[in-house]
């Protein structure tokens, strides 16, 4: 009896330990959002998974200040580069389809495509060693109308060489991401959008996911990017590349993103081969490691392996942070123009540190 009696004395004090420990996990985490955390500033939503629960899901400031409307776990924001690793994933499914193969090259796909494109395959286009030239470089100073993938693709079949030697070195391309959406469409004879609904965002019940096209689709719950200015905060939503989907053009929210997160421990979507492609770091010509798979950021911290991707672009800071040997992600999405391109890096390693 007595032994009974301390087995339960140490299963409540180890019960009332890891209470008082998430209770002040929560304090310090709102600590952290409390710049966010105000009725009258762009927010942010936040959440922590683990062992495939949700422990933390929480909303801070507002959405939508038209409206008045608070951010939520359901609040959908534009993605920006989260959205490269949908792209990445929907290009290795056509490739475990027979469709594609990371060889394949752009003149396979477009025969009209400059000469250049006989040296750029598949992969160099996913891992960032293509050399494309920068589309934002070369949108005319005239042009009021958005850019769009397929321009993307326009540009480059006016170009006759890349930045460099195709896969002597890593460079981040946007570009790159972008005509991805053009091999898919061109394979596949669907619009990328419709795609991501068939392959991706219906399988896993991702209800009120969808890349935007303004006059197609429309956002639900939708959260508007702004920037904070001296003399008020702005409405800064859209630019003239936010119309461009494979680099950067989902909206999604908490929820689905859970789906999403978990979907990337089975197989639902993707063989274990190809999602082990995508989280494995690739080589440029000379051998040399890069610190990027296909999609996803490849780094450690405190000595862990860790996945991720952030999002800028105008009106947003966003980033999806995963530490598969823990079983661990955390998701921080934010509408306002703030921080450079690893400023969500900066504040998710905040949190990670409360619990590793």
């Amino acid at each position: 009896m007595k032994k009974l009696v301390l087995v339960l004395s140490s299963l409540i004090l180890a019960s009332c330990g890891a209470e008082n420990e998430d209770v002040d996990n929560m304090k310090q985490i709102d600590q952290i959002f409390n710049p966010y955390n105000s009725s009258d500033m762009p927010g942010a939503a936040l959440m922590i998974i683990q062992d495939g629960e949700t422990i933390v899901q929480k909303g801070y400031g507002i959405a939508d200040f038209e409206q008045n409307i608070p951010v939520t776990s359901k609040t959908n924001f534009r993605l920006a580069s989260v959205t490269k690793q949908f792209t990445s994933m929907s290009i290795l499914q056509l490739i475990e389809k027979g469709q594609l193969s990371l060889a394949t090259n752009l003149t396979d796909v477009f025969p009209d495509f400059p000469s250049y494109g006989e040296a750029i395959t598949i992969k160099h286009l996913l891992q960032h060693t293509s050399g494309l030239w920068d589309y934002e470089d070369m949108v005319p100073s005239s042009q009021t109308r958005q850019v769009k993938d397929k321009d993307v693709l326009n540009y480059m079949m006016g170009i006759e060489e890349t930045y460099f030697p195709v896969g002597d070195k890593y460079q981040y391309s946007n570009t790159a991401y972008a005509m991805l959406t053009q091999v898919l469409e061109k394979i596949t004879g669907m619009a990328f959008r419709d795609y991501l609904r068939v392959n991706i965002f219906e399988p896993l019940d991702m209800s009120t996911s969808l890349a935007y096209e303004n006059g197609i689709n429309e956002v639900p719950n939708r959260a508007f990017g702004y920037t904070i200015e001296d003399e008020g905060i702005l409405l800064t939503d859209q630019s003239s590349f936010s119309a461009v989907l494979g680099d950067g053009g989902i909206y999604t929210n908490l929820e689905d993103l859970f789906k999403w997160d978990q979907a990337l421990y089975t197989e639902k979507l993707i063989s274990k081969n190809y999602l082990d492609m995508a989280f494995t770091n690739q080589k440029n010509n000379d051998g040399e490691m890069i610190d990027y798979g296909f999609g996803w950021r490849i780094e450690k911290y405190k000595e862990m392996d860790i996945l991720y991707h952030t999002g800028s672009s105008i009106g947003f800071r966003n980033i999806l942070y995963r530490i598969p040997a823990k079983n661990f992600t955390a998701v921080i999405l934010t509408n306002r123009d703030q921080g450079g391109e690893f400023s969500t890096l900066d504040i998710v390693h905040k949190v990670v540190d409360l619990y590793y």
